[in-house]
């Protein structure tokens, strides 16, 4: 009995320590870019692996009722590598040089939601740690 209580106890202990050390997005700071909303998301990379590549697609509902999709990443998908070492934070942003701009000022946007969550590793492997995304 007390074995598997053993066991019980280090299989708990061991899920709470990955949800801890996981990929943590937060909400940026939003700015107005020739009068088009950019929202940014904050990654905080609580893992032991380098994360090559992170991609989060956020809807935006507006206050007409339209909803939007973008696209905030890391880095250009193909393009110049930006990797988020273990412990390091950083910022996902929209390239608008790449997607179509919101065409609302931040004021308009009243919901955001999670829509896809991309996390690479190197070789274009999926991130074995978990992402947990609070837009």
């Amino acid at each position: 009995m007390k074995a598997a209580w053993a066991a019980l106890v280090g299989v708990l202990s061991s899920t709470v320590a990955l949800a801890a050390n996981g990929i943590a997005v937060t909400r940026g700071s939003d700015s107005n870019v020739y009068g088009n909303c950019v929202p940014s998301l904050v990654v905080e990379n609580k893992t032991g692996e380098t994360i090559d590549y992170l991609q989060v697609d956020i809807v935006l509902a507006l206050r007409d009722g339209r909803q939007r999709v973008v696209e905030l990443k890391s880095a250009y998908r193909e393009g110049a590598p930006a990797p988020i070492a273990p412990g390091a934070t950083t910022i996902l942003r929209q390239h608008l040089d790449t997607s179509r701009a919101l065409g609302v000022p931040c004021g308009e946007v009243s919901e955001r939601r999670v829509l896809r969550t991309i996390c690479e590793i190197e070789h274009g492997t999926v991130c074995a740690s978990s992402v947990s995304v609070q837009p």
